[in-house]
């Protein structure tokens, strides 16, 4: 009989030590939770962490993140307003902000990606299907991710959440559209090339024909000058020669005689057949009296 006693009284401790622990649960900083009776809510969400007390047995916690969380959807392909295809790799940073809302609409984070997932690959679609691949690629790129965000903000309220931020992180033209941009690229810059060359030519035309014209005018002006001075000079030489000439007239023909025998004779290639009597020589046999007398 004693032994009966003992055993129940041990089965009791057993019963009310594991009661004791089924009523009890924590939640921590990084937590809150929601009590379930039967499968349904009851009371309000948990927000402060610590211990807690619950009907054991027939009262359960679901516990759900306060950090921010990420989704990362698969690249989706999208047609861009100017008829270009884009594989779009977006995704979401949120955060459960009623946890009893996100329970009666999907339950579970599992259930929330997929759904998620949805709202922005379609927030994605319908913002870039307006945009143009130079709009993307441009500084108007933020814009359209502020578009994004506010549909999948809206769209996802329902369920509880707050759509911290939604972001592109790659934006990839398919193989061969990038090979068909590439070459269309590649020939907008030969073909920009080719009219800096050719206003490059034509600039250095219009250099050279300035430079030229310059030369020419600089030419014809030292040549009008060495014209000028050469006949100031003759002009010179003639006067001299004339004043010369008046001085001593049998001089002058002296000195022009041997001008002549000097420039006649100079090369030694001349070659000159002249009597010994002809007036070229004259000067030769006799010497004029001014001479003479020196």
């Amino acid at each position: 009989m004693s032994k009966l006693i003992v055993g129940l009284i041990g089965a009791f401790v057993i019963v009310l030590t594991i009661s004791a622990f089924s009523s009890l649960y924590t939640v921590s900083e990084t937590q809150q939770a929601l009590v379930l009776q039967f499968g349904e809510p009851i009371g309000e969400p948990i927000q402060e962490p610590g211990l807690h007390v619950k009907t054991p047995f027939i009262q359960e916690v679901r516990y759900y993140e306060r950090r921010i969380l990420d989704l990362d959807p698969p690249a989706e392909r999208v047609i861009l307003a100017d008829q270009k295809p884009l594989w779009v790799d977006a995704f979401v940073r949120y955060k459960i902000i009623d946890p009893l809302r996100f329970f009666q609409t999907v339950q579970t984070e599992g259930r929330l990606r997929d759904r998620l997932g949805q709202i922005v690959n379609a927030s994605v679609r319908s913002t870039l299907g307006n945009a143009t691949l130079s709009t993307v690629l441009s500084d108007e790129r933020a814009s359209l991710m502020a578009q994004i965000r506010d549909l999948v903000s809206t769209e996802s309220t329902r369920f509880g959440i707050a759509v911290v931020d939604v972001r592109i992180r790659r934006a990839d033209l398919p193989e061969e559209t990038s090979q068909a941009v590439y070459q269309r690229m590649r020939s907008e810059r030969e073909r920009e090339a080719a009219e800096f060359r050719a206003q490059g030519f034509e600039r250095a035309q219009q250099v050279r024909s300035t430079a030229d014209r310059e030369a020419t005018v600089l030419r014809a002006e030292a040549e009008r000058e060495a014209q000028i001075l050469r006949g100031e000079g003759d002009g010179e030489k003639t006067k001299v020669l004339a004043e010369a000439y008046t001085k001593d007239e049998e001089f002058f023909r002296f000195y022009k005689s041997m001008s002549a025998y000097t420039e006649g004779l100079s090369s030694k290639n001349t070659t000159m057949v002249l009597t010994p009597d002809s007036d070229f020589f004259k000067y030769f046999n006799t010497l004029p009296s001014s001479a003479a007398g020196d």
